[in-house]
């Protein structure tokens, strides 16, 4: 079953030796975008491979350089099952510790759609192809690590707000200087590449579907 398909390729719901997974098809990007593609699909692996084990990460079943391979995680986007339970919360900042201390940063956690409800309320962690993956924790990995917690409080305040702590609300009202600098230069031109070229809009991350 098709996902999405964009200029970065296509994304499908498969089942091998009955066996439901997730194939991220390089092969079908444009051609002007397969080598981005590619070394998009080699961090996620990468990432998955230094989290393997940790639940509400995807395995990693396969990855030749072409078509990626990932398990697949029964759930819904954030968006859609919008969590409001407290518990959901805690669970999140729980398994994103878990990345951290494997050296791992997500860096795209303001999309609603990388955050999963599993089916039994749990959260999940989806999209890994902009993860810091060197493993070095240094000053930058602390900052992008930060931001990674200061996103998820982001949908906590949406959604959950009364839970918020005094601490987590302070934290939402200091970004990191980059993500400052960010938002003062970059971002726009970002959102303009990103909506015109490959079709994602940031509160849906979903690409355009291509015939």
């Amino acid at each position: 079953m098709l996902l999405k398909a964009d200029e970065l390729g296509r994304i499908e719901l498969i089942e091998r030796d009955s066996v439901r997974m997730i194939r991220r098809d390089i092969r079908a990007a444009r051609w002007w975008a397969r080598v981005f593609a590619q070394r998009a699909a080699a961090r996620e692996a990468r990432a998955l491979a230094k989290l393997h084990g940790v639940d509400g990460v995807p395995a990693l079943l396969g990855w030749n350089g072409r078509e990626l391979l990932r398990g697949y995680i029964a759930g819904q986007p954030m968006q859609q099952a919008q969590p409001r339970d407290p518990s959901y919360y805690r669970d999140a900042l729980r398994l994103l510790a878990q990345l951290h201390r494997r050296g791992i940063v997500h860096n795209d956690l303001a999309k609603e759609p990388n955050w999963l409800v599993r089916t039994d309320g749990r959260p999940a962690l989806v999209d890994f192809q902009i993860a810091w993956t060197r493993g070095r924790r240094g000053r930058l990995f602390r900052l992008l690590a930060r931001e990674d917690l200061r996103h998820l409080l982001k949908h906590k305040r949406t959604y959950c707000m009364h839970a918020l702590t005094a601490r987590q609300q302070a934290m939402l009202q200091t970004p990191a200087p980059h993500s400052r600098l960010w938002r003062a230069t970059g971002k726009r031109l970002y959102k303009l590449i990103a909506r015109r070229i490959f079709g994602y809009w940031d509160n849906e991350g979903k690409g355009r579907v291509r015939d």
